[in-house]
């Protein structure tokens, strides 16, 4: 058998009195696809950055080729040719410059000439872009692509260094189905050329399509490894989560009338048109990939965009907004994904990102009371057990779990009749995400809730409902207490669509 590429022994990692990583192993095996699954919080991206040079291990040892490695930084990791795409996009790219440029940065940065021939870079770049299958223009600035393009030149980007070990930390988070492809097909061939490649995600629709292994973290140690074929994904989500992901405590609510109702509604020109119905005290997970239409619907029921043909009702009254603030006239909330760009105020303080939408309601005319936002704010800061010294806190002082409170927070401060959550646990660890979902669901009564993910468990830790999209389409409804997760995962996966 031939040797390992990488061993990584005993590794520790600390940060203050928080033990991130607790004695970890794991060895990359030449031409080989090692998945790394865990839940947000488990200690998967802090293992990537001490792999790759971002942080120093507190101990253990790790093993390149048999020799020792401790690369200093990342450039010596890339040097050495462990080359990592980090699953925050901005750090694989650079905005300003032309796609050209960006696939090339390592050889001009690298190559000590003091001139580079334009018509040689753009040649090597159209080369690197051929072996990839990336078909854009490669004139064109960075800036002004797709979070998907941005994320296929990180990537390409990386080949281009002819890694020996490549880590991939979620790399189709990005990527539509058809862009996700043509990443496994490139993979393919990287594991054919003898590459170790580690993996990390959760999803099911790429593990069971390129996992040879799979190990497991949780709460920073490993929980499990599997590598007999086939591979046991359920007993691999079991080791991740500490439970089977069909044993969660949902009792399904009662549903009452009707609140959100949607008849023969079309996401797009092309998408089959689908009715669906969500009830008082009901929440409705709508799971799907990114392409599936679930970020689209809720932009459509917020009034941000307009759907193809369809009518909506709420309470049986004709709904069809204008913008966000008819929506929200009307008692429609959303809490959109990525706080970062698209919820979270910097330069404001908790209670000021916390009652942005509903200031009207914190004074008279022009004077607002800051006593009166600080007590709505402590209120919800107590509710959800958001992790601070103070209402007037800046928002910035929070972690990104705490931070994601505050966002959904911004929401339930007013009461809603429908209300949309776009991701509402992206970027936080398990902890957090379980005082989000108990909160979302304790206060339930009264509104109808959609909530919109593409993670499989967290729909199954807060919906009575699971709804499956997929390329515009409504596939199938789960309920929960009766779920089967392979048929659940086969929908996701789009599976029986292209059937």
């Amino acid at each position: 058998m031939e040797a390992n590429v990488l061993d990584v022994n005993g590794l520790q990692k600390s940060f203050g009195r928080n033990h991130v990583l607790r004695g970890i192993d794991i060895a990359l095996a030449p031409g080989t696809v090692t998945v790394l699954m865990g839940a947000n919080g488990a200690g998967k991206s802090t293992l990537v950055k001490v792999i790759c040079g971002h942080h120093g291990s507190d101990g253990g040892t790790m093993r390149l080729d048999g020799r020792p490695f401790a690369p200093a930084d990342a450039a010596d990791a890339i040097k050495r040719g462990v080359v990592t795409v980090h699953q925050s996009i901005d750090d694989g790219v650079i905005s300003d410059l032309d796609v050209a440029n960006n696939l090339m940065l390592d050889r001009l940065v690298g190559g000590g000439a003091l001139f580079v021939r334009e018509r040689r870079l753009r040649a090597a770049a159209a080369e690197v872009a051929a072996r990839m299958g990336l078909e854009i223009d490669l004139r064109a600035r960075v800036s002004e692509l797709s979070v998907a393009d941005r994320q296929m030149i990180a990537i390409a980007r990386a080949m281009a260094r002819a890694p020996e070990v490549l880590i991939l930390d979620e790399p189709t988070s990005s990527l539509s189905a058809t862009e996700a492809d043509r990443l496994f097909a490139l993979i393919d061939r990287l594991r054919d050329q003898g590459v170790a490649i580690l993996y990390i995600s959760h999803r099911m629709s790429d593990i069971r399509r390129i996992a040879d292994r799979i190990v497991v973290m949780r709460d920073g140690a490993i929980s499990g490894r599997f590598d007999t074929t086939p591979l046991d994904y359920e007993a691999a989500v079991t080791a991740m989560l500490g439970h089977r992901m069909t044993d969660v405590d949902i009792a399904p609510a009662a549903p009452g009338a009707p609140v959100l109702e949607l008849n023969g509604l079309r996401l797009w020109h092309h998408a089959p048109a689908f009715d669906l119905v969500a009830h008082d005290g009901e929440v409705v997970a709508m799971v799907g990939l990114l392409g599936s239409g679930k970020s689209r619907l809720a932009e459509i029921l917020f009034g941000l965009r307009t759907p193809v043909a369809g009518r909506m009702r709420i309470d049986g009254a004709a709904y069809r907004p204008d913008g966000a603030g008819e929506a929200k006239a009307r008692g429609v909330h959303l809490s959109p994904k990525d706080r970062g760009s698209n919820a979270v105020i910097p330069a404001f303080d908790i209670a000021d990102n916390m009652t942005l939408p509903f200031l009207g309601a914190f004074g008279a005319g022009p004077l607002l009371s800051g006593r009166a936002q600080v007590a709505s704010a402590d209120d919800m800061i107590d509710r959800l057990g958001i992790v601070c010294q103070s209402a007037r806190d800046g928002i910035d002082t929070l972690s990104g779990g705490n931070q994601q409170k505050v966002m959904i927070a911004r929401w339930l401060l007013r009461d809603a009749r429908v209300l949309l959550l776009d991701e509402p646990f992206q970027g936080v660890d398990i902890g957090a995400r379980r005082d989000i979902g108990r909160h979302i669901r304790d206060t339930a009564k009264g509104r109808a809730t959609l909530v919109f993910l593409a993670e499989i468990d967290e729909a199954l830790e807060i919906a009575d409902r699971v709804v499956v999209l997929h390329e515009g389409r409504m596939v199938s409804e789960h309920r929960a207490g009766q779920i089967d997760l392979s048929a659940l995962v086969s929908d996701i996966s789009g599976a029986e669509v292209r059937a």
